[in-house]
């Protein structure tokens, strides 16, 4: 249950948009959580790519474009594109299939840790080995690679991407479609801004402001973050604000 009273689905048909590394990704966990006891029945994958129509990614078929996910009412979906070149595809794929938040599976994988005061938005993906330890908020369709940590207090926003490794000290807030980079570390307390764009590896001591790219140890601005205008243009319907 998230915190704003929403069940996620689990357990029906799933189809991955995206068939990317982060939608092969996902299918794993899927399959890793149906291993576990689950019941996801993973239809494939939908990538606008119509070269790939038909052919299959790591034995799991690409079945169409996104266009289809409205022909398949009944199956739940969930958006897996997270590259560090254009970290607002997912925002505005959301934005542009315009469903309901019900439509939208949150994928845990059976490894992540999850305190129990801690709550997860709907379209949300943790991969193997993530750990949410105390109060800890995931927003909707926040994207958390393996082997990220998540501490006590911190708020992850809507959209957000954690790539592998991260680490959060407690009381962070990462902003709406925010994307950390590999290894990046921040310190307790600090803020990462709304579309910011941080570096792997950079060890972040002070709060980064939205739509800026910051990398480096300590982390440093370097320039502004290219999706700025496209990230400031409202896209997704308001029940995913």
């Amino acid at each position: 249950m998230t915190a704003d009273g929403f069940a996620p689905r689990c357990g029906v048909d799933l189809v991955i948009v995206g068939a990317g590394g982060f939608g092969r990704e996902t299918a794993q966990a899927v399959h890793d959580i149906n291993e576990a006891g689950g019941t996801w029945r993973l239809l494939g994958f939908m990538d606008d790519d119509s070269a790939r129509h038909g052919s299959s990614v790591d034995g799991i078929t690409v079945i169409g474009g996104r266009d289809e996910v409205r022909s398949r009412a009944d199956a739940s979906v969930v958006v897996c594109t997270a590259r560090p070149d254009d970290h607002v595809s997912r925002p505005r794929i959301v934005g542009e299939l315009d469903l309901p938040a019900a439509r939208y599976a949150t994928i845990v994988h059976p490894t992540a840790a999850v305190s129990a005061s801690s709550s997860i938005g709907p379209g949300s993906v943790l991969l193997a080995h993530v750990a949410l330890t105390t109060a800890v908020r995931v927003g909707r369709h926040v994207a958390i690679m393996p082997q990220v940590v998540l501490t006590h207090d911190d708020v992850v926003e809507d959209f957000a991407t954690l790539a592998s490794g991260v680490r959060l000290g407690g009381s962070v807030r990462v902003g709406r479609a925010a994307y950390l980079g590999a290894g990046a570390l921040v310190r307790e307390g600090c803020s990462v801004g709304a579309g910011a764009l941080v570096g792997m590896g950079a060890v972040v001591t002070r709060d980064i402001p939205a739509y800026e790219v910051w990398a480096g140890v300590p982390a440093r601005y370097l320039r502004v973050a290219s999706a700025t205008k496209a990230l400031q243009a409202p896209s997704e319907n308001a029940q995913l604000s």
